[in-house]
């Protein structure tokens, strides 16, 4: 059987946590931020977490992990 291929472009957005937890960041933090209120900037700024459902999905796009 042959090898799996990594999404290169899943791999430069998605980590794993220490605990396996697939953790990225969130859109809406680089630019055009004068618009925006502080708490949002800051909530923005922290990372997020995939859902149960979608991690399947994920784990497909990252077969050797991250």
């Amino acid at each position: 059987m042959p090898k799996l291929k990594t999404s290169k472009s899943a791999k430069k957005r998605i980590r794993f946590s220490g605990t396996g937890k697939i953790k990225y960041f969130r859109a809406g933090r680089r630019h055009l931020l004068g618009g925006k209120r502080s708490k949002r900037k800051r909530l923005l700024g922290k990372a997020g977490y995939v859902s149960k459902a979608d991690e399947s999905a994920i784990r497909l796009l990252l077969p050797y992990g991250a």
